[in-house]
């Protein structure tokens, strides 16, 4: 090596150790808080809201959004903002609408990272409500169980929903990048759908229909009653333990494992092009079987309602409790 390049990469390694000196004795003198590096500030504000209301309608950019019971019986909105960023809450009509206004320019965005995520938190003096709609971009969802609804309308494009609030009419969750966690809870029924990331719905009664939909990602649902249970998906397995649907069960995959534990319809319908297929059921079923270069072992039985599997590469392993 050349005396000059050793020379410069000496040079250049004792500015970097000492730059690292300057940064830790720094970060040291400020007791390591690193929100002063962040390029973003952000500010408590609350607003009251005096006016009744039965409706909720939220439309937000990048907040986080937690619903939680109110304990002195008036409904308040607090919201965890930006600089210029700035968040609206007023009841218009019978609705309880909450909004933002970014007037940020594209200098604003640039930074080197920011401390903290912008968030409101809504508590509410019921626990019952009429809708529910939520419209995001980026943000997580928290409904607890304390609250109850005639719909639910959630959608965004990445963040995670975590719901236990019922609903005696629809729950839909449409999410592009992000999982959806579902529980503890009532429903008329239930459309659920992710481009990417995971479900996990569990101990759900759901007086209709159940519709499920997996680009990629895992789905895993457990202690379900409904009336019918219909799922699509491209990429990801799919676990049911103990979903019961009074019509019918009917899932299709391109790619992934079909496994029922306990779990039982008047008809079931399951096709996959890549992947196995197993379970138990409660009943017996007429079964009728393909699979193109895969293992079948399926019971031989003559009554009950029709299941019908097939998948292209994969086996199918099915029993009767």
């Amino acid at each position: 090596m050349k005396k000059n390049t050793k020379g410069w990469l000496l040079l250049a390694a004792a500015l970097i150790l000492g730059g690292l000196l300057l940064f830790g004795v720094a970060m040291t003198m400020n007791h390591w808080d690193f929100s002063l590096l962040g390029s973003a500030k952000y500010e408590a504000r609350t607003v009251d809201i005096n006016d009744g209301f039965r409706n909720i309608s939220i439309r937000t950019d990048e907040d986080d959004i937690v619903f939680l019971p109110s304990g002195s019986g008036k409904c308040r909105v607090e919201f965890y903002e930006r600089d210029k960023v700035t968040h609206s809450a007023e009841v218009k009509g019978a609705t309880l609408t909450i909004g933002v206004n970014d007037t940020r320019g594209p200098l604003d965005h640039i930074g080197l990272f920011s401390v903290g995520s912008p968030k409101i938190t809504v508590y509410l003096p019921q626990r019952e409500y009429a809708s529910l709609v939520i419209e995001g971009d980026t943000g997580d969802v928290e409904l607890p169980k304390a609250f109850r609804f005639e719909s639910i309308a959630i959608t965004a494009d990445t963040g995670d929903v975590e719901c236990q609030a019922s609903a005696s009419g629809p729950v839909g969750i449409h999410l592009s990048t992000g999982s959806i966690t579902l529980g503890s809870a009532s429903a008329g029924q239930l459309d659920l759908s992710v481009s990417s990331g995971d479900v996990d719905v569990y101990s759900v009664d759901c007086a209709g229909d159940v519709k499920l939909s997996v680009s990629t990602g895992k789905a895993v649902l457990s202690d379900l009653s409904c009336r019918s249970f219909l799922s699509d998906g491209n990429t990801g397995s799919i676990l049911l333990t103990n979903v019961i649907a009074a019509d019918r069960i009917n899932i299709e995959r391109s790619t992934g494992d079909v496994e029922l534990d306990r779990c039982d319809a008047s008809e079931l319908y399951i096709t996959t092009d890549t992947g196995d297929v197993r379970g138990t059921l409660l009943s017996e079923k007429v079964f009728l079987t393909q699979s193109d270069t895969g293992r079948i072992d399926v019971p031989k039985t003559i009554s009950g309602g029709r299941c019908e599997i097939s998948t292209d590469t994969g086996d199918i392993t099915m029993t009767v409790k």
